[in-house]
């Protein structure tokens, strides 16, 4: 009886971990694919000047449950290195609430929000002004 039930351990275990290792390759041929791109993307577009602003993406959606019609937004602009700012505004009933955070190889200096993140993956992709809605949060 002691033996069976280590046995469904080590069965539910190794289980657990193939399912890990799946989840975990996934994710890892998304972000292969999306370098892939970018490299392709850089490589074509020869003789221009990396350190102009070339990559604008724009996220908008709804920070705040009491507000609708998707009013916040994120706003990136990125060179050809990665590097640039996202701006953010939150919009509420009585306030604005707006924020700079810089980016640098395509990564913030400080944390950015899921909506700041979409914004500069979309500008590096070069995927143009992209208008999603997000769900609502609260900040």
């Amino acid at each position: 009886m002691l033996v069976t039930a280590w046995v469904f351990v080590g069965v539910l275990a190794g289980v657990s971990g193939v399912l890990i290792g799946c989840l975990a390759l996934r994710r890892a041929q998304a972000t292969v694919e999306d370098c892939r791109r970018m490299l392709a993307r850089q490589t074509h577009e020869g003789g221009h000047d990396l350190k102009a602003i070339r990559d604008v993406a724009v996220c908008r959606y709804d920070a705040l449950a009491e507000m609708t019609g998707r009013l916040s937004f994120s706003v990136a602009m990125i060179n050809g290195l990665g590097d640039g700012i996202v701006l953010t505004s939150i919009n509420g009933r009585s306030e604005t609430r707006t924020y700079v955070r810089s980016v640098v190889g395509g990564k913030g200096e400080q944390q950015l929000s899921p909506e700041e993140e979409e914004a500069v993956r979309a500008a590096r992709l070069g995927l143009g002004p992209l208008i999603k809605a997000r769900a609502s949060r609260q900040l």
